[in-house]
């Protein structure tokens, strides 16, 4: 307690003593009003007026002097905010649910998605041109010819009026029309992702990125367009060989253009030199050679099926160096505008060669059209494709990689439950070197420091 004759610690610059008490704002200056009034001069008396110290009078009752909290405080806070967060972290490694262990949960879903559309796709292509249908098609029956009608005999009736599907170009086009969703889908995942953004703001993200990476409309229009003709070229051998190969031989030379991009990147892109990627273009390109001579050379179109899927492959590594050479790096709403765009261009501009083709007779359409199995092979080619190109968002790219050479097992295994096929000889050895080579390119750069830390573990 102070004496009647001392100041308050506040008013006494020579006591340094921290107060036990705080005095309010609102205090002090009620203080200082009363001893105006009573001794506008000198200090203060006995009979001064003195607000009385209380324990009553402190942080709990009144506001103090400042209304940010000290610096004491707020690294308390921080600190205590820091060690939550390490605590976290120190628990998320050895978690079934850290971030690293979702990314392979993940990994596993793509996988198991880009398997199960690419067979379906495969499959589904090559049992259109394996069926029979019952009628010609809509050119011929439009046109039919009056001696053929009048054949009586039931037999012969029944063998001129089973035709076969033969149309990969219109396969290859109708297919690649339904890019034109890329963008679409791409818009209403955002919406459910970021439900603070419009769809017009989205929607318009896109066309100015590209816009300020120096795209104008009919440069960018231009390189969709070429881009368009490459895919619609791989497409139409990837279909076309599916006419003369079985499904799994294709899905396996199909598997080889990881080596074909990696050779690309290492020419164009300049990306680094990695042997044991060059024994795996040698191991890929010897598979070819077994499966492109695995029922011999003569009277056999075993070589030209070899030859348009091994081309499909290429051209498919060669789409994505080019994309990656010519546009850079793309955010996903800007990968997925480029598709819908060459869907687009591909829906406009395309459709006179196939129907001039099926003038001509080249393809040929039967009057009852296998839409189902053409839907299927559609929709499946567009999730494939929607999970090749954004798989690398939810994990890690390897898991979308191994899609393509895990579908050759679940294929070979329809072909042989469904039409009785036999792996082996070349076929097999083929099939086994494509797949012993794809495994290679998947080699990390630093691979031989993996190897030393394995050895040393082990010896």
């Amino acid at each position: 307690m102070a004496r009647d004759g001392d100041v308050p610690t506040i008013f006494n610059p020579k006591r340094v003593r921290t107060p036990s008490v705080i005095i309010t704002t609102d205090e002090v200056e009620s203080e200082q009003v009363d001893v105006e009034r009573e001794r506008p001069n000198g200090p203060p008396t006995s009979r001064s007026p003195r607000a009385s110290l209380t324990p009553q009078t402190s942080v709990s009752s009144a506001p103090p002097l400042t209304t940010q909290p000290s610096l004491q405080q707020a690294y308390s806070e921080s600190a205590t905010s820091s060690q939550d967060e390490d605590r976290r972290d120190k628990k998320c490694p050895r978690s079934c649910c850290s971030r690293g262990a979702k990314k392979i949960y993940y990994g596993l879903c793509v996988t198991t998605t880009i398997v199960a559309s690419w067979v379906t796709v495969t499959q589904s292509i090559k049992y259109m041109y394996l069926q029979k249908y019952t009628s010609r098609s809509a050119l011929d029956t439009f046109v039919t010819d009056s001696t053929e009608s009048s054949i009586s005999n039931n037999f012969t009736t029944k063998m001129h009026t089973h035709y076969q599907y033969n149309a990969p170009f219109f396969t290859a086009w109708f297919c690649t029309n339904w890019l034109i969703l890329f963008y679409p889908l791409y818009i209403i995942v955002m919406l459910i992702h970021n439900k603070c953004k419009s769809a017009n703001a989205i929607a318009c993200d896109a066309f100015t990125d590209f816009k300020d990476k120096g795209f104008t409309f009919a440069r960018f229009l231009s390189r969709c367009g070429l881009f368009c003709l490459l895919w619609v070229t791989t497409v139409y051998m990837y279909t076309y060989s599916l006419k003369i190969l079985l499904a799994t031989d294709v899905l396996a030379l199909f598997a080889t253009n990881v080596s074909c991009v990696y050779l690309l990147s290492w020419v164009i892109l300049h990306e680094q030199f990695v042997g044991v990627r060059i024994v795996a273009a040698i191991l890929c390109d010897t598979g070819i050679a077994l499966l492109a001579y695995m029922d011999g050379i003569t009277g056999s179109s075993t070589l030209g099926g070899v030859v348009l899927a091994a081309c499909a492959a290429a051209g498919f590594a060669i789409f994505k160096v080019l994309f990656r050479k010519v546009m850079g790096e793309v955010s996903a709403g800007q990968r997925a505008l480029f598709f819908s765009l060459v869907g687009g261009v591909n829906a406009a501009l395309l459709w006179p060669v196939w129907l001039a083709l099926v003038l001509t007779r080249t393809e040929l359409l039967p009057a009852d059209m296998p839409w189902l199995a053409l839907l299927q092979a559609s929709v499946a080619m567009l999730v494939f494709h929607v999970m090749f190109q954004f798989g690398n968002l939810m994990t890690y790219n390897i898991f979308v990689s191994l899609g393509l050479i895990m579908s050759v097992p679940v294929s070979a295994g329809l072909d042989v439950v469904l039409y009785g096929v036999e792996f082996e000889g070349m076929k097999l050895a083929g099939i086994v070197l494509i797949a012993v080579g794809f495994f290679l390119v998947m080699f990390p750069d630093n691979w031989p420091d993996y190897i030393m830390r394995l050895l040393r573990i082990c010896y």
